[in-house]
C-alpha cells in the first residue's frame, strides 16, 4: 500500500485545529495556574503549601480514598467482569446496561444518590433503626464519598475487563489446566496476566477521576476534607487566588506522576483508555 504524502500546506491544516484546542484548554489555563500560584515567588509559595499540615492533610486524604476506590473497583470489576464476558445468560444485556448506566450520571446526582442511601432519612439508616435501634448514617462521611466514587468508577473499569478478557487466548487456560493448574492458579498465572495492561490502565484513570472528583464530594461536604473541596473553598469563600492555584498545580502533578508510572508500565495503553 502506497503511503499518502500530504503537502505542507495541508499537514499544517490538519494539525492546526488540534494544536489550537491544546493551546486554548490546557497550555493557557495551566499556564495562568502556573502565573497565578507563583505570585512573584514560586519558590515560597510551593514551600508554604507542602509546609502546611491542614493542606497535606487534605492532599493525603485524598490520595488514601482514591488508591482505595481504585483498589476496590479493579476487584469487583474483575469478578463481574469476567463473569459478564465468558458466561451466556437471560437478561444479560440489560444487566450489562444497568451497569454502565452510571456513566449518565454527573457527580451531584451520585451524591444525592449516596445521601438517599446512608443519609439521615435514607434507606440504611431507616431498616438498621428497625433492625438495632441505631440509625447508620455515613452518607457525609468519607465512607459515603467512597461509596459514590466507587459507584461511578466501577463501569467504566467493567467494560475494560470485559474488552480485555475477550482477547485472551483460551488454549493457555486449556493448557494450564491440563497441567493440573487449579481454577485459582489459571485466574492468577494466565487470566490477571493477561487482564494486567487493561487493569493498570483502567486503574489509573479510576484514580484520575477520584483524585479530581468534585460534585459527589459537593454535594455530600459535612465532614469530608479532600483536595477538591479545599481548592473550592480557598476560591470561593476565602478568595485566596494563589493558594487555589497552588493546590491545583499539586493536585493535577500528582495525578499526571500516576498517569505517567501507568503509561511507562503499559506503553500507550492508558493514552488510550484516556
Amino acid at each position: 500500500m502506497q503511503d499518502i504524502t500530504f503537502p505542507l500546506h495541508w499537514r499544517i491544516a490538519l494539525v492546526a485545529p488540534a494544536l489550537a484546542i491544546f493551546l486554548a484548554f490546557w497550555l493557557l489555563p495551566m499556564g495562568v495556574l502556573a502565573q497565578v500560584s507563583a505570585n512573584g515567588h514560586a519558590l515560597g509559595t510551593y514551600r508554604a503549601l507542602l509546609a502546611n499540615p491542614r493542606y497535606m492533610g487534605s492532599l493525603g486524604a485524598t490520595v488514601a480514598l482514591s488508591a482505595a476506590v481504585t483498589l476496590a473497583t479493579l476487584v469487583l470489576s474483575v469478578i463481574a467482569g469476567l463473569l459478564l464476558a465468558r458466561r451466556t445468560f437471560p437478561g444479560k444485556s440489560t444487566l450489562v446496561a444497568l451497569l454502565t448506566f452510571p456513566l449518565a450520571f454527573p457527580g451531584v446526582v451520585v451524591g444525592f444518590m449516596v445521601i438517599m442511601l446512608a443519609g439521615r432519612q435514607g434507606l440504611i439508616g431507616t431498616v438498621s433503626e428497625k433492625l438495632t435501634g441505631d440509625k447508620w448514617v455515613f452518607a457525609y462521611s468519607m465512607a459515603g464519598l467512597f461509596c459514590g466514587y466507587l459507584y461511578f468508577s466501577i463501569p467504566r473499569v467493567i467494560v475494560t475487563v470485559m474488552a480485555s478478557a475477550t482477547k485472551l487466548d483460551p488454549a493457555l487456560e486449556e493448557a494450564a489446566r491440563s497441567l493440573g493448574a487449579s481454577s485459582w492458579q489459571v485466574t492468577r498465572d494466565v487470566v490477571l496476566p493477561g487482564l494486567a495492561p487493561g487493569l493498570i490502565a483502567a486503574g489509573a484513570i479510576c484514580f484520575a477521576t477520584a483524585m479530581g472528583a468534585f460534585g459527589t464530594a459537593f454535594t455530600l461536604a459535612t465532614d469530608i476534607d479532600v483536595l477538591p473541596m479545599t481548592i473550592y473553598t480557598e476560591f470561593t469563600l476565602n478568595a485566596n487566588m494563589v493558594t487555589a492555584a497552588g493546590l491545583s498545580i499539586i493536585l493535577g502533578l500528582v495525578t499526571w506522576l500516576v498517569l505517567a508510572l501507568a503509561r511507562s508500565m503499559t506503553g500507550s495503553t492508558v493514552a488510550a483508555t484516556a
